[in-house]
């Protein structure tokens, strides 16, 4: 059974949430500002597939992502992605989590590349995902709660055999249910918000969209 991973990326000061499963079993649950640990803990456990939440691509010219506006149309918020040169104009570094994303992504490029296709063909890979949207995939949209994402998303993975005891905060969790994804992207039961230019976000085929 493959070893997959996800990450939840944060801030600065908070740092991201690494957790490694194979099947039901957490192997691994760490907390790192430093991007080159998990290619390092990947690395050691053999991980074949990276779940990242965050954007995996800046937006370019004025309109949104596609992927986006594709998960808008299915009523699916999620944040906007600003260009890059945006970003970085923001005095109050809102977006330092989105930059913090480009590390990680850059840090995984060569062991973990992007998978730029809509279907995995084989090899080690990184994509992006989203917390949210693979809660109203496995839940249904109208049950998943951005509210109770505490309590919801724990009892998810738990509903699914997951044992939760190694996840000590709701960003390790978002870091399992994306580890979570890439089992589904492995097994070809995944579907693709968006295109090449502005990036595929990955979630587990819907039961309800």
């Amino acid at each position: 059974m493959s070893v997959v991973a996800g990450i939840d990326v944060g801030g600065d000061k908070k740092g991201c949430h690494l957790v490694v499963l194979q099947g039901t079993s957490i192997l691994c649950s760490i907390n790192s500002r430093k991007p080159e640990d998990f290619v390092q803990v990947c690395a050691e456990h053999g991980v074949m597939a990276v779940g990242v939440d965050a954007p995996c691509q800046w937006r370019t010219g004025n309109g949104a992502r596609l992927a986006e506006k594709e998960l808008a149309q299915a009523r699916i918020s999620s944040f906007s992605t600003p260009t890059w040169e945006l970003a970085l104009s923001n005095t109050a570094n809102f977006y330092g989590w989105m930059f913090n994303g480009e590390r990680v992504y850059q840090a995984l490029s060569s062991t973990y590349p992007l998978l730029m296709g809509r279907a995995y063909t084989g090899g080690r890979i990184s994509f992006e995902t989203f917390p949210y949207a693979i809660t109203c995939a496995l839940l249904g949209r109208d049950a998943a709660s951005a509210k109770l994402k505490s309590t919801q998303r724990r009892q998810l993975l738990e509903g699914l055999g997951i044992d939760t005891k190694m996840l000590k905060s709701i960003d390790a969790v978002d870091a399992a249910l994306c580890a979570l994804t890439a089992q589904y992207v492995l097994t070809g039961e995944a579907r693709t918000y968006g295109d090449a230019l502005g990036g595929y976000i990955w979630v587990p085929v819907a039961k309800s969209l």
